[in-house]
Parts: C-alpha cells; sequence; structure tokens
C-alpha cells in the first residue's frame, strides 16, 4: 500500500470521508494555495467542496492564511487528532452499547420461546467439542470477536484448530479484545502463530461477546463478556434475523478496529521486538503488560519508546501509533 493509500485509510479510520480526505491529501500537494485552485486539482467544486473543506476545518486539520485572498493551508494536526479519534471512540462505544443490549434483550425476552431449531443451547463441558466441530466444518470463511475468558478448551488446542483451519485455505478475520492482548502468554503462544499463519487480525479496547461465525451457515455465541465464565453457555444460531445481526456486528467491529498486523515481511529493518512493542499499544495494554510480553524492565521499555517515538518523529504516543500505521508497521 501507498503511503499516500495509508495515510486515507488512517482518516477513514478517524471519520475523514473519501472526499474529504481526496481534499486534504490535495491540500498537503498544494498548499498555501488559494481554495479554489486546490479544489479544482481535486476535482471538486460547489456543494461539495463546501462540505469537505468544513469537515476539514473542523477536524482542526485546515484553515485559511489569508482570509482576504482565500489562501488555505493544513494546519498542526495533533489535537485536531485526538479529539477525532475520541470522537470515534465514543461513536463505537454507543454502537456497541446499541447492539449489545439488543442482542441482550432477545436474550432475557425469547430465547425461552424459540424453540424452532434457529438457536440451540449449549452448555458446560459440551461447548468445547462443539467449539472444535465448527472450525472443523468451516469451508470458506472463519470471523471471530475473541476475549477472554477462554473456556473449556486448552489454549493449545485451539489454536491448533486454528493453525489446522488456516492450512485448509480458509480465510480467518479476528478482532482481538485488549484484554486478549493482556492475557498471560497468549500473545506469544496463540495470536502471533496465527497471525503468522496467515490469519488477518484487529484489536479493539473491548469486544461486546464471544463470537465465531462459520462461513454464512451459523454462529457460536456466548452470553455477554461478563456472565460467560459464570454460566458456560454459547447459542448456536442457525440462519435467522440473529444471525444477520451478528454478522453486522462483526463486520463494524472490523470495520472499526485497529490492524494488528500489516504484512507478513518485516518492514523498514523494523525489529520484531520493537513491532511486538507496537501491536501492544496500539492495543492499548499497560506498560505493566507490555514489558512483561517483552520481557524487559519499564526502564528499558521506556528507552525504546524514546527511540521510537524519535524515528517515526512523533510526540507522544498517539502519533507514534498513527504514524507506525502509516508506515505499515501496524
Amino acid at each position: 500500500m501507498t503511503t499516500r493509500a495509508r495515510l486515507g485509510e488512517a482518516l477513514r479510520l478517524l471519520g475523514i470521508d473519501a472526499v474529504a480526505a481526496r481534499l486534504y491529501l490535495t491540500l498537503l500537494d498544494l498548499a498555501p494555495a488559494p481554495l479554489q485552485e486546490v479544489a479544482a486539482a481535486a476535482d471538486l467544486d460547489g456543494a461539495e467542496l463546501a462540505e469537505a473543506y468544513a469537515a476539514l476545518v473542523r477536524a482542526g486539520l485546515a484553515g485559511a492564511v489569508d482570509e482576504g485572498a482565500g489562501v488555505v493551508a493544513p494546519v498542526p494536526p495533533a489535537a485536531g487528532l485526538e479529539v477525532l479519534a475520541r470522537h470515534r471512540a465514543a461513536e463505537l462505544e454507543e454502537s456497541r452499547i446499541a447492539v449489545a443490549g439488543a442482542f441482550d434483550a432477545f436474550r432475557r425476552q425469547h430465547l425461552e420461546s424459540f424453540r424452532d431449531g434457529l438457536v440451540e443451547v449449549v452448555t458446560g463441558d459440551a461447548v468445547g467439542p462443539r467449539a472444535r466441530q465448527a472450525w472443523a466444518s468451516a469451508r470458506r470463511e472463519i470471523r471471530q470477536l475473541e476475549s477472554p475468558p477462554y473456556y473449556p478448551l486448552p489454549s493449545a488446542t485451539a489454536t491448533q484448530d486454528a493453525l489446522a483451519t488456516l492450512a485448509r485455505g480458509v480465510t480467518q478475520r479476528v478482532v482481538y479484545s485488549r484484554a486478549s492482548l493482556e492475557y498471560p502468554g497468549r500473545l506469544a503462544e496463540s495470536i502471533e502463530p496465527c497471525v503468522k499463519a496467515g490469519e488477518q487480525a484487529r484489536v479493539l479496547p473491548s469486544v461486546p461477546v464471544k463470537l465465531m461465525i462459520i462461513d454464512d451457515a451459523y454462529a457460536l455465541v456466548s452470553l455477554a463478556i461478563s456472565e460467560t465464565d459464570v454460566h458456560h453457555t454459547t447459542l448456536i444460531v442457525q440462519p435467522c434475523g440473529l444471525l444477520s445481526a451478528l454478522t453486522a456486528l462483526f463486520e463494524q467491529c472490523w470495520h472499526n478496529a485497529l490492524p494488528f498486523h500489516g504484512r507478513t515481511t518485516r518492514p523498514g529493518g523494523l525489529a520484531p521486538a520493537d513491532r511486538r512493542l507496537l501491536w501492544l499499544l496500539a492495543g492499548g495494554a499497560t506498560d505493566e503488560v507490555i514489558a512483561r510480553e517483552l520481557g524487559v524492565s519499564r526502564r528499558t521499555l521506556f528507552r525504546r519508546l524514546q527511540v521510537l517515538m524519535a524515528r517515526l518523529g512523533a510526540a507522544n504516543r498517539f502519533q507514534m501509533a498513527l504514524q507506525a500505521q502509516r508506515q505499515g508497521w501496524l
């Protein structure tokens, strides 16, 4: 992916639409310049131009240099990017609460009367074998929302199932919660081997449910994360409106999640330990967790962070994560 394409994707993740992003990229090439000149180069005019430029101004990414002459230019983005990032996080949290609430309402109000074979309730020790059966039955794609607690399958068994499925050529897209990265041993023993084998991984601060969608045929979904380790219950959902809603929930989480591994080759001479540091940092892991996963002291961790920030020209950790994504390091 080219630098411009990566920047466009970064802007999209922050809520800047494609038209405003095109205007911003053109502004970076030509500014300072009259707005109409920039607009012509970006092939924009009229209401479309006004809306795109207004979006950049609201986001704190552009402003006027000379009001009288209509000259505009990019402005230092740090403050604007922070606002955009917080806005996107708030939107995602609102969506997560809405969808999780709708599912919880479904479970409370309708599950007892849902006896026509579309939803099967599996509990206790039966959950593990059904999960393994699901891995083995996949033919095209598995989509997952992944988070602790991990019950009842041992981590090694689940990883073996995932690797075997990847080896058969089945596509796997997984959105991990921050808790997955922080769970002792999970990153090195499960997540990294699967990513290396071809899994497409992204990360969010949290996911609303543990979910696995097998092709478009059926889904395994837990109760709410907070209840999973208490009730040990999984629902097997066959094609119906609920399966469609769960699929939409996954795609929304995937759309908003931060890419966890951009490519399989080592980019720009980045050391594997530094790449793991960036993954954990982007996933929101604490300094204590990052130091533990890297096997270093906090003092050594801070030195590595300072070196990476200098290398990326970043003034803080937020800017470092954004720049790392633009460079294809995440």
